[in-house]
């Protein structure tokens, strides 16, 4: 895996983002257009390959054109704040997990109130013994309302072998959590899964990391077994590329950003 040619989407490097919808801005593109008498704004968290420890924030009306809001917006204490992903938490907070080394067993939380003025919370350890590597956390929502937040992870001595994880936040502070729970079905060697769900349906877009492509299951149950329905090249994203991101847009279709991190 090749994570030193990450960059900004603005860059054509759109790993290192996670978006969502929320009220602001009046989208104009056709194929993002809010509908009438509403307004969203898609929000792109990311770090630079010149940066690995400092976070830049854009934003867009159409999930297409995006604009620098602030950068950096945010430096953790210490470490790295690789793969920033951001929700909006119904305690009105904005909160972000990332990436905070190569190698160690944790991941990093920050929160805002507005996207440009970020607070450090905490590290938190992820516990399972011996881990080398804890990557890429991803915020899940469920329909139930838990919080989630879905990891690659191995303990492997070199950057192979991952497999993904999911913890639970078992209080509304998102300061506690469930024991991890391994994904059944992807892995080993898949990372950066990222996962929506659609009706009582859970679908997966995780890396093959022996293969270079980005792959779809889908489970009926957030910790599966998931089943993969397209591998290979199934959608022509071509191979070597990694960390795909989705969003829903207005018009009820899906975008999906990802890195070409060899291109």
């Amino acid at each position: 895996m090749n994570r030193s040619k990450r960059t900004l989407l603005a860059l054509l490097g759109p790993l290192l983002l996670v978006l969502l919808g929320v009220p602001a801005l009046q989208g104009t593109a056709a194929a993002a257009a809010p509908p009438a008498g509403q307004a969203t704004r898609y929000t792109m968290t990311a770090f630079t390959n010149s940066s690995e420890s400092n976070m830049y924030v854009y934003d867009s009306p159409d999930a297409t054109g995006f604009t620098l809001r602030k950068g950096p917006a945010y430096s953790p204490p210490s470490g790295l704040i690789r793969d920033p992903s951001i929700f909006k938490h119904t305690d009105g907070f904005y909160y972000i997990t990332y990436t905070t080394n190569w190698t160690g067993n944790t991941i990093g939380f920050a929160r805002s109130t507005d996207r440009l003025n970020w607070t450090f919370l905490y590290n938190y350890t992820i516990p399972i013994s011996g881990l080398t590597r804890t990557w890429a956390p991803e915020w899940f929502i469920d329909t139930d309302g838990s919080v989630n937040v879905i990891m690659s992870l191995t303990s492997a001595s070199t950057a192979t072998h991952f497999t993904a994880y999911k913890i639970t936040a078992t209080n509304s502070a998102l300061t506690t959590w469930s024991a991890p729970t391994q994904l059944s079905g992807i892995g080993p060697n898949y990372i950066d899964t990222f996962i929506v769900k659609v009706g009582s349906t859970y679908h997966a877009f995780t890396k093959n990391e022996t293969t270079k492509y980005i792959e779809y299951a889908t489970s009926s149950s957030l910790t599966g077994p998931y089943t993969f329905r397209k591998t290979g090249n199934w959608a022509g994203f071509g191979d070597w590329v990694e960390g795909p991101a989705l969003v829903p847009l207005d018009n009820g279709g899906w975008r999906i950003y990802y890195d070409g991190y060899s291109a």
